[in-house]
């Protein structure tokens, strides 16, 4: 299962099609057992056979859809990141925390800019502002994320641990996070959490280009917008147990 993992994880939004040698520069398997693993996922449809390669089954779209479209979170959530995006004329997203990294859950653009996240990609916590944004209200998380490595990904990507560790104090102290140009150049990220009594369950988050990132405007917005998804939430699970 380890070595099926490592397969499927290689495939990204930059390079959907790879090769038999690209799979094995990225998961250090041989190209012998690759060749056998990859005839097996092609059989149940977790992968198919391209010109180039093999690239992503719709098998896995399929289970993925499931997951996604499973979640009360995000169909909760998804009224309010409409209503965000159209407020701010920006990309809204929802995403969470999975071993160590941030997951989208959903996301809704408005404009014509195509962004580099996706629905169910991934990216590290501490250059991202849903990531500082959860990342803020878990000790355990800023254990893990500032004891780790933490590779310069743009020139204003934060490496340093105990200048993290004050950027998610700020985090704590305004209830909103920010990610200047930190993971991708030229764009720029304001997130807030949505927040139980215990901690962080979500962030909100708007994405957009540096040059028309209303700083005040947005924060205020994706704050607003966290609480209204956690509102929600609260009340639809109060209604599901009533039922």
């Amino acid at each position: 299962m380890g070595r099926v993992a490592s397969i499927m994880d290689a495939f990204n939004c930059s390079q959907q099609v790879l090769s038999l040698g690209d799979l094995s520069d990225r998961t250090g398997l041989p190209k012998s057992t690759l060749h056998r693993l990859a005839d097996q996922l092609c059989q149940i449809g977790w992968i198919e056979r391209d010109p180039g390669g093999y690239r992503v089954g719709l098998r896995m779209f399929e289970l993925g859809s499931l997951a996604a479209e499973g979640g009360q979170l995000r169909e909760v959530a998804f009224p309010h990141l409409q209503a965000l995006a159209v407020r701010t004329g920006m990309t809204a997203q929802l995403g969470v925390l999975d071993h160590g990294e941030v997951v989208y859950l959903e996301r809704i653009a408005e404009g014509s800019l195509r962004l580099p996240t996706r629905r169910g990609g991934r990216n590290p916590v501490y250059c991202t502002a849903i990531g500082k944004a959860m990342a803020a209200f878990d000790d355990e998380v800023i254990l893990a994320v500032t004891s780790g490595d933490m590779p310069r990904r743009t020139v204003n990507t934060i490496t340093d641990p105990l200048a993290l560790k004050a950027e998610l104090n700020q985090v704590r102290r305004l209830g909103v996070a920010f990610d200047r140009g930190e993971a991708y150049d030229r764009l720029v990220c304001v997130a807030a959490p949505v927040r139980n009594a215990g901690g962080a369950v979500a962030a909100v988050s708007v994405t957009g280009p540096a040059g028309q990132m209303r700083w005040g405007m947005v924060a205020e917005a994706v704050r607003g917008t966290a609480n209204a998804i956690w509102n929600a939430s609260v009340k639809l699970g109060n209604a599901s147990a009533r039922v």
